[in-house]
C-alpha cells in the first residue's frame, strides 16, 4: 500500500509493532478479505467520534486490495461490510481520507454515493514537530 501510494520511505512499522498495536493495545481492527480462501486484502479501522451526532464513527485508516484482485469488486464488499459494522455498532458515520490523485478510488467511491469533504483540511504533527508541540505543554 505505502509502495502504491510513493510512501514507502515513510513506513516505520513492524510485526511487533503492530501486533503490540492490534491484540495488546486493541489501538484499531483488521478484517481480512479473502477470495478463495486465501487472504488478498484487508481494511484496517478504528472508532473515532462527533460531538455533532454524539455518536462514534468508524474512521477506515486503510483499505488494500492486491492488484491482481482489483475489479472483482471486493473494495465494495468490504465497505459495504464495514457500513454494516457501523449501522450495528450504532456509528453515526463511516469515514476516510483518499489522495487526490488516486482518480480510480475517487471515482468508485462517487459511483457508492459517497460524499467527498472538500471543504476540509486535513492537519498533521508528528516526530520532532509532535514531540517539540507535547514538550511546549511543560514550558
Amino acid at each position: 500500500m505505502a509502495e502504491y501510494e510513493n510512501m514507502l520511505h515513510e513506513v516505520v512499522a513492524t510485526e511487533k509493532l503492530l501486533k503490540e498495536s492490534l491484540f495488546d493495545r486493541k489501538a484499531a481492527e483488521v478484517i481480512i478479505g479473502e477470495y478463495e480462501d486465501k487472504p488478498v486484502g484487508f481494511a484496517l479501522f478504528f472508532y473515532n467520534f462527533s460531538t455533532f451526532l454524539r455518536r462514534p464513527g468508524i474512521y477506515l485508516e486503510d483499505l488494500y486490495i492486491k492488484p491482481e484482485m482489483r475489479g472483482k469488486g471486493l473494495d465494495k464488499i468490504m465497505l459495504s461490510f464495514l457500513a454494516k459494522l457501523a449501522v450495528e455498532r450504532n456509528c453515526g458515520r463511516l469515514e476516510w481520507s483518499c489522495p487526490d490523485w488516486n482518480e480510480p478510488s475517487i471515482k468508485f467511491y462517487k459511483r457508492l454515493g459517497v460524499v467527498p469533504m472538500d471543504e476540509w483540511t486535513v492537519y498533521r504533527v508528528n516526530d520532532k514537530t509532535l514531540a517539540d508541540l507535547a514538550k511546549s505543554f511543560d514550558d
